[in-house]
């Protein structure tokens, strides 16, 4: 298991304990930590609305995709430290990371 932080959009702040071994990503994590991401196109980089800033651990993400660049490209408030969420493969190297959610509609939780 890791530990990430997230923030939502109210700047409320919540740790939550990951496991690193089943293969998800970090909107699957979001998701199923009942944030309501949309996440409409399924993780396929297409859509936008799992967009992240990454507050801490940016260097230990891998690298952004094309399909990824691209999409942030058309994002208004993207910045240099925004991800796609559906690209983040959750993985040890993300223990301590610290995401800011832009894209989320409702705080659900």
């Amino acid at each position: 298991m890791i530990n990430i932080t997230v923030l939502n959009k109210a700047g409320e702040e919540r740790l939550l304990e990951v496991p690193e071994d089943m293969g998800l990503n970090l909107m699957e994590i979001l998701k199923a930590n009942e944030y309501n991401v949309l996440a409409t196109c399924g993780g396929m980089a297409m859509c936008g609305t799992c967009h992240v800033q990454v507050l801490e651990g940016m260097d230990n993400l891998g690298a952004h995709s094309d399909a990824e660049l691209d999409m942030l490209d058309t994002l208004p408030d993207a910045e240099s430290n925004s991800r796609l969420s559906c690209q983040l493969q959750i993985n040890e190297n993300m223990d301590g990371a610290v995401f800011k959610l832009m894209a989320e509609e409702d705080i659900a939780v």
